[in-house]
């Protein structure tokens, strides 16, 4: 755990100084501005207009829709219980309108936290692995990784915006004509930063997992939960996965990796059940696992772990 928290601030330090860097770059050549002061109250105003409409838009995106009072009262109570033994004041519950099984978390702070899960997982999973998946999500919200994630997430962004600005868009002027240079070195930084995004993303899956288990969840319910989202993301039509593509980060499972990864599923579930039970997840255990090549550069460019290699570390948690 220690290690994993070192290498979240870690990637925050960096990619703070990324988009700080940039400013410099562009700010003293454009605007011959070089007040280190100017930059850093910039860098902050930038991260803070994402902080503040990041909920808005996950909103708007997701079509949710929060509970009313007496509405789903086991799921209330659900949330509420695991809250409590977490330590966070009880978060907004929504209900997302989409078909995709899954669930999400985000807010600004825990103090602003909203949990919600969407018509298709309260369909796919009994009371038990949903109550797992919940944990996860909570565990997300007392460790302020949906803070984290969704600061992090605009520079990658604005490395984007500013690589498109000046590689198509400005023309050459009497002031060098490298515009497309540094539309060039903004595109590398966008890549650079994302790739860290991405991997700060895969940390708090595993981070969330070892959550949910400390609620008390078993790690074969949530393996089994896993599973199921897997299964359910393999059903969904195509069409419902391209509307969620901008937001996969904030869901339990990586969705759009669901083909491949519910064939390697399928292989610890011996018994053809369904679910993943504490037998197949200790023979996991005691298995070394190889991945290819084409796994792990797959898992480089992916919002979540690994699928076995997550599920391989539930299986060294304790309930």
């Amino acid at each position: 755990m220690f290690w994993l928290r070192l290498r979240m601030w870690i990637l925050v330090t960096t990619l703070f100084a990324f988009i700080y860097a940039i400013l410099v770059i562009l700010g003293s050549k454009f605007l011959h501005i070089n007040d280190f002061y100017f930059y850093l109250v910039i860098s902050f105003v930038l991260m803070f207009i994402q902080y503040l409409l990041g909920p808005k838009i996950v909103e708007w995106s997701m079509r949710v829709k929060y509970l009313k009072k007496g509405e789903y009262p086991e799921l209330v109570k659900m949330v509420d219980d695991m809250a409590r033994k977490a330590g966070i004041p009880a978060p907004k519950i929504g209900i997302s309108e989409i078909d995709l099984p899954n669930a999400f978390a985000f807010g600004r702070g825990r103090s602003d936290g909203r949990v919600c899960v969407t018509r298709g997982i309260m369909r796919l999973l009994n009371e038990e692995e949903l109550r797992a998946v919940v944990g996860h999500e909570l565990s997300h919200l007392k460790n302020r990784d949906v803070l984290t994630i969704t600061l992090l997430s605009v520079i990658p962004m604005i490395m984007y915006r500013i690589a498109w600005q000046f590689m198509f868009f400005r023309r050459r002027d009497d002031r060098g004509g490298n515009a497309v240079l540094i539309g060039l070195a903004a595109f590398l930084f966008y890549f650079i930063t994302n790739l860290l995004v991405l991997y700060a993303s895969r940390i708090r899956e595993y981070f969330a997992d070892q959550g949910s288990v400390a609620l008390g969840n078993k790690p074969q319910v949530m393996a089994t939960s896993l599973y199921k989202l897997v299964y359910g993301s393999v059903r969904t039509n195509p069409e419902s996965l391209k509307q969620v593509e901008g937001l996969k980060a904030f869901f339990v499972n990586d969705p759009s990796q669901a083909a491949k990864e519910i064939r390697e599923l399928s292989q610890l579930d011996m018994d053809k059940s369904g679910s993943i039970d504490g037998a197949e997840l200790a023979l996991l255990r005691s298995k070394k696992l190889k991945l290819s090549f084409a796994d792990r550069m797959m898992e480089v460019m992916s919002t979540h772990p690994n699928m076995l290699k997550r599920i391989k570390r539930l299986s060294e948690y304790r309930a």
